[in-house]
């Protein structure tokens, strides 16, 4: 079982607490800026175990009467077709997602912002499909200058020209499908509106990462700095909150660049800045809520390790360059730590030496290591995946979970219908063949009963898995990371 870092419980209670402290602070309305992932913040449940992925949200049901959600999405991204990596799916989509999870949990969307609005087709297009579901659209545009022209920006011809989202409730969150969206311009944009309209509102900013009152090189924030080196997001001191407070706190390079221009511009809309710095900035309680260091450390290497391996495959995809594997190499150093230190990795190469094929290593969250090597009926993964659940159901290695005969004619239909050049079954494969022998062999349905108890474990393959084998794993709650080689090296594969 997963040792737990992290008080969540602890973390909900003082932070909706900070929150309706900021909202009293102003009067009638706070845009809250909600950075990082709202629903499945999976890099926090990691680095802090004990986080639960959906904690942010169940921090916002408690403000629930209060709160309206504006969503907030960059126009070119829907131009350019941006995708999440994680969940494989595009901004635009990933918009729609939020908004059926947020009205499926009872909480009021009140509109969608199309921010860098500058007529794309794609825009208009996605405008009109929420608008056809009876979501209010609101349309911002490029401010010439933007943020160093305090003067241009903060005026008519500025955020003036943006068109204004009617809100209704006291706590709006800002959210966003992922970063670069213009969440925190949407704030001050309706922080100029409501100025005008003689609306006593205010801007805070809710994010996890870094920790501010942990210190610089600690490994969650270091762990933070390896997840968004491709953003060139550097961890700093914060010299404004030292300089007014006197006190070391942690923020990152971009709110600190930015906080002289966001300070006028909150003086220029509200009279003067209500904040000293930018980490005045953020609702954050997250520091208090650590309960065992030694575990919360220990998974932030992890972390690190786990975020190298993920920038080798996106240079190898041609999707970052080279310079982000360096960024986080100087992070690894500085923690003391090497790929060495991910057990599976060894366990995964060593098989793969012996056998003279890919292999992956599974390690369970009590510690034991399994394998898998690529067999005729199914691939590494699948078949460390099977070795995995029996491991867990304290079955000898020797025995058989499926049989071939319920295996082979899924192969069969696989190249013969469906069109596939590989026969191997996938992890969804032999998870549903698993599920289909376990309706009359109590073996197969003792093994399938473990499933849950692979949360939280370690899973490391010689080649670069397929996108099924990859999104399996992770629906399972397993951690993967492989190195970044194909199994097959051809221009177009069909793994």
């Amino acid at each position: 079982m997963e040792k737990r870092g992290f008080d969540n419980a602890k973390y909900l209670e003082m932070q909706s607490a900070e929150i309706l402290r900021r909202v009293e602070k102003f009067g009638d309305k706070l845009y809250l800026e909600f950075g990082g992932k709202l629903f499945d913040d999976y890099h926090a449940s990691r680095v802090l175990p004990g986080f639960e992925p959906d904690s942010k949200i169940k921090m916002l049901s408690q403000l629930k009467d209060q709160a309206e959600i504006l969503i907030v999405i960059n126009a070119n991204d829907i131009e350019k077709n941006k995708q999440r990596s994680d969940l494989g799916i595009t901004y635009d989509l990933d918009v729609l997602r939020l908004i059926d999870i947020f009205l499926s949990k009872g909480f009021y969307v009140g509109s969608v912002v199309l921010t860098r609005f500058t007529y794309q087709t794609s825009a208009i297009a996605f405008q009109k499909r929420l608008e056809m579901r009876g979501i209010k659209v609101y349309r911002h545009y490029p401010i010439e200058g933007y943020p160093s022209e305090v003067e241009k920006i903060v005026s008519d011809e500025g955020y003036g020209k943006n068109e204004y989202v009617v809100t209704t409730r006291p706590l709006v969150v800002v959210t966003a499908p992922g970063p670069g969206s213009g969440k925190m311009a949407t704030c001050l944009s309706q922080l100029y509106h409501d100025n005008k309209r003689g609306v006593k509102a205010g801007y805070a900013k809710y994010e996890t990462f870094p920790v501010w009152n942990l210190p610089l090189n600690h490994p969650v924030n270091a762990a933070y700095e390896a997840a968004t080196a491709d953003l060139n997001d550097m961890n700093m001191i914060d010299p404004f909150h030292l300089e007014a407070y006197g006190q070391m706190a942690v923020n990152y390079n971009r709110d600190v660049e930015i906080f002289p221009v966001l300070s006028a511009m909150l003086s220029k809309v509200l009279g003067e800045s209500p904040y000293k710095s930018p980490t005045d900035m953020g609702v954050n309680m997250a520091g208090y809520c650590i309960v065992d260091e030694d575990v919360v450390e220990k998974a932030s290497k992890q972390e690190i390790i786990r975020r190298y391996y993920s920038a080798l495959l996106d240079v190898r995809k041609g999707v970052i360059g080279k310079e982000v594997i360096s960024k986080i190499e100087v992070l690894m150093q500085k923690m003391h730590i090497t790929i060495n230190d991910r057990a599976v990795v060894k366990y995964a190469l060593d098989k793969e030496a012996l056998t003279c094929s890919p292999c992956c290593a599974l390690q369970l969250p009590n510690g034991e290591i399994v394998t898998g090597k690529t067999g005729n009926l199914m691939g590494s993964s699948a078949a460390t995946l099977l070795n995995a659940l029996k491991a867990l159901a304290n079955l000898d290695d020797e025995v058989l979970l499926i049989d071939s005969k319920v295996i082979e004619p899924i192969q069969k239909l696989k190249v013969n219908h469906m069109g596939s050049v590989n026969p191997r079954l996938h992890t969804d494969e032999i998870l549903l063949s698993l599920a289909v022998s376990a309706v009359t062999d109590k073996t197969a349905k003792r093994a399938l009963d473990q499933l849950s108890n692979l949360k939280g474990s370690e899973f490391h393959s010689s080649v670069i898995l397929s996108h099924v084998d990859a999104m399996t794993l992770k629906k399972l709650g397993i951690n993967v990371t492989s190195e970044p080689r194909r199994q097959t090296e051809t221009v177009f594969n069909l793994k």
